[in-house]
């Protein structure tokens, strides 16, 4: 306790050399909550807006350039075993324009079970028919941000909009489903797939989004559809199967790994703030040689002097951990109110980033501390 007493005389004394020196220490803990934070938000943010797409649905993609995946191919899959729905999928981007006001949107064409498969609900008017699609029918449902930009808050249902330059009459608007993987759900139109496929001068089926009638029977349903794209296309390459749980996984590794190099970057200014908390010791060691000298020549031991300066260095690192702890708490708490970046902290890395600014004090304290327990007592009286 005297030891201790005496450490926290020292550093009062020297105030903003204290503040100085922990300053690094403070800048490394809370940059590591901070990065951590906002990489572990982004995390669950991503695994929430991929689970929004439905657990029960998987995405069927054709990636290859020489095949062709029709309607009739695509509808072979509804006989799948466990495949309660499909929803063929033609997109592109179209210029929509109702009077002055012109926009740019995602285009979606597709059938009516579109609706039933992604799990959407309609604000007002219908959805697109099986009729709509048999007949080539000029008709579209509007995403909710579309639907305001186009025509405020009136009422787009029965109005006409130019898509393209050709008019389309509305006949629904879908509810709001918010930002999915960085891309809106709400700035789009959707259209018959057979009226997709003229706007966007093509036959081919770009993927297929597949409901699974039970969730727990989805990885065996989708090696069932990968032997039937096989037997379709006969080329494994030339397609890829996709479930959320393989999203997830590979956005949360890619996650991980920013997570890990965002929070090895901020933890090298601990390292950083080590060096200055042990630079400052040797020259604490370098003016207080005389008061080394009296203590050892009135009976201080070498483990007492040693002591002494190991315990300031690590009052300064363990200061500095714990204002970094709230600075960085507060930091991530204000960048997500300014940005409305999801964050998440993370309480076991806090202990870790306090505990191994700890560690920083002990490591960089103990070569000057040894040093001072080294001194010889005559020489040090002798000092000036």
């Amino acid at each position: 306790m005297q030891t201790l007493r005496m450490a926290l005389k020292s550093i009062k004394g020297n105030k903003i050399r204290a503040f100085l020196t922990m300053l690094g220490i403070i800048i490394g803990v809370s940059s590591v909550i901070v990065m951590v934070a906002i990489g572990q938000g982004s995390t669950k943010q991503v695994q929430d807006q991929i689970g929004s797409l439905g657990t029960n649905v998987l995405t069927v993609s054709v990636t290859g350039s020489d095949v062709t995946f029709k309607q009739d191919d695509a509808n072979q899959l509804k006989d799948v075993n466990d495949v309660e729905a499909i929803a063929p999928i033609v997109s592109g981007r179209v210029n929509v324009k109702n009077g002055q006001t012109n926009t740019q949107v995602s285009m979606t064409g597709t059938t009516s079970s579109y609706l039933k498969v992604r799990d959407l609900e309609l604000q007002s008017g219908r959805f697109i028919a099986d009729l709509d699609h048999d007949n080539h029918s000029k008709i579209a449902v509007l995403g909710s941000s579309t639907a305001q930009t186009l025509f405020g808050f009136g009422n787009p249902v029965g109005q006409s909009v130019q898509v393209n330059g050709t008019s389309y009459r509305v006949v629904g608007v879908l509810e709001s489903v918010g930002s999915s993987l960085g891309t809106s759900g709400d700035s789009t139109i959707i259209v018959p797939l057979n009226t997709a496929q003229r706007l966007a001068s093509t036959t081919a089926i770009g993927s297929v989004y597949v409901k699974v009638e039970n969730e727990n029977m989805i990885n065996f349903t989708l090696r069932r559809i990968e032997q039937k794209m096989f037997t379709i296309l006969g080329d494994s390459d030339s397609y890829s199967v996709s479930s959320p749980e393989d999203l997830m996984e590979t956005a949360s590794s890619v996650n991980k790994i920013m997570t890990l190099m965002l929070g090895g970057s901020a933890a090298i200014s601990l390292i950083v703030g080590g060096i200055g908390i042990m630079n400052i010791m040797l020259v604490s060691v370098s003016e207080r040689t005389k008061e080394i000298g009296i203590r050892k020549a009135i009976g201080a031991k070498r483990g007492s002097i040693l002591l002494q300066f190991l315990i300031e260095s690590m009052l300064l690192s363990s200061l500095g951990g714990i204002i970094g702890v709230g600075i960085g708490v507060i930091s991530a708490q204000l960048f997500t109110l300014t940005t409305g970046t999801a964050i998440a902290y993370s309480v076991p890395v806090m202990l870790l980033s306090f505990v191994f600014s700890l560690l920083v004090g002990i490591v960089f304290g103990v070569f000057p501390a040894n040093k001072a327990s080294k001194l010889d007592p005559i020489q040090a009286l002798r000092y000036e």
